[in-house]
C-alpha cells in the first residue's frame, strides 16, 4: 500500500479514522472527503487530520465524488460513509436512504468511470440480512424491513448489481456490532456502558435485555478490512460476514462488563425500542477459510475500550 492513492469514506468517523490510522501507517497516501470534524474525536484526537488529505466533500454529492476520485488518481476505495443509527433512520428515513443507498451510488460510479481505481471494499452490515432467521451466512437473503435495515439491503443488492453487470472490482464486508476506543455515539450500548461505569448513572436499556448481537472489536475490524485488500485475487466479487465469537445477548454484555472491569452497573429496562432485530448471529466461516481470524478476545477489548474512554474523560 506504500505510496498508494486510498480514499476512504467516513473516515473521520469511529471505524474510518482506525483504518486510515492503519493505511497510514503502511505508507498510503489517504484521502478522506469529509463535511465536519469533531475534536472529541479519535480522527482529531490522534492527529490524522496532519496525515491525509481532507476533501471537502459528501458522499450524497455525485460531481464533488467524481471529482475527488478524479484530482487524487484513486485507486483504491474503502466505502464507510453511512448514516449509522437505527433511531436516526427511523425518524428521518430519506436521508438515510440518500446516504446509504445513493452515496454507495455515486461511489461505485466514480469508480466505474475513473480509469484508475482497482479496489473497492463497501461496508454493509449483519442489519441488511433483516429478521428472517437466527444464523446468517453469505448466502442468506438480504430483507431489510425498516428504513436502516432496508437501505443496508439496498446498498449491498447494487453493489453486487455493479460487481455483475460491469465487472466492478469490489467486495463487500458485513460486519457485526464494532466497539472499541473512539465511538462517541453513547447511544449504542458498549459506549452507553463505559459512561454508565465512568459516572455511576444508571444505563438505560432500550431493549428486554434479551437481544442477541455479535461484538467484534474495532482492531479485528481493521485487520479484516486490510486483509481483504491484501488478497483482492481472491476476495474480489464477494461478500463476507466479519464478527466474532462473542455473541451475547445484553444482559450477559453487561454481567461480563462488569466481570472484566470488576464494577456494578446500575441499569433498567425501557424496552422501548424500535424496529430492533430480537437475534442476531454472523456465520464468519467463509472468510475463516481465507486464512483471518479476530485476535482480540472481549475481556482485552471491553478492557482497552475502558481506558480509552477513561484517559479521554468521556462522560457525556
Amino acid at each position: 500500500m506504500k505510496n498508494k492513492n486510498i480514499l476512504v469514506t467516513g473516515g473521520t468517523g469511529f471505524v474510518g479514522s482506525h483504518l486510515v490510522e492503519a493505511l497510514v501507517k503502511r505508507g498510503a497516501r489517504v484521502v478522506v472527503p469529509y463535511r465536519s470534524t469533531d475534536p472529541a474525536s479519535y480522527f482529531m484526537t490522534q492527529g490524522l487530520d496532519k496525515k491525509v488529505v481532507l476533501a471537502i466533500g459528501d458522499v450524497t454529492d455525485r460531481r464533488r465524488i467524481v471529482d475527488i476520485v478524479s484530482k487524487y488518481e484513486i485507486e483504491t476505495i474503502y466505502h464507510l460513509a453511512a448514516q449509522p443509527i437505527v433511531d436516526t433512520a427511523y425518524n428521518n428515513p430519506v436521508e438515510t436512504i440518500q446516504t446509504n443507498v445513493m452515496g454507495t451510488v455515486n461511489i461505485l460510479d466514480a469508480a466505474y468511470n475513473s480509469g484508475t481505481v482497482r479496489h473497492i471494499i463497501v461496508t454493509s452490515s449483519d442489519k441488511a440480512y433483516g429478521k428472517s432467521e437466527r444464523t446468517y451466512t453469505e448466502d442468506s437473503p438480504l430483507s431489510g424491513d425498516h428504513p436502516y435495515e432496508a437501505s443496508k439491503s439496498a446498498a449491498d443488492i447494487i453493489t453486487q448489481a455493479y460487481i455483475k453487470t460491469y465487472n466492478a472490482p469490489a467486495t463487500i464486508v458485513r460486519f457485526g456490532n464494532i466497539y472499541g476506543p473512539g465511538d462517541l455515539n453513547m447511544s449504542r450500548i458498549i459506549p452507553g456502558i463505559m459512561q454508565s461505569v465512568l459516572t455511576g448513572e444508571e444505563l438505560d436499556l432500550r431493549s428486554d435485555g434479551t437481544f442477541v448481537r455479535d461484538y467484534v472489536y474495532v482492531g479485528d475490524v481493521i485487520s479484516a478490512y486490510l486483509y481483504v485488500l491484501d488478497h483482492f485475487d481472491k476476495t474480489q466479487g464477494q461478500a463476507y460476514n466479519i464478527a466474532s465469537d462473542d455473541s451475547l445477548s445484553v444482559l450477559e454484555l453487561l454481567k461480563k462488563t462488569e466481570k472484566v472491569l470488576g464494577v456494578t452497573i446500575p441499569y433498567r429496562i425501557m424496552n422501548n425500542q424500535k424496529n430492533e432485530i430480537p437475534i442476531q448471529h454472523l456465520d464468519w466461516g467463509k472468510f475463516a477459510k481465507l486464512g483471518w481470524k479476530p485476535g482480540v478476545s472481549l475481556k482485552q477489548g471491553l478492557t482497552e475500550t475502558y481506558e480509552w474512554y477513561a484517559r479521554q474523560g468521556i462522560t457525556i
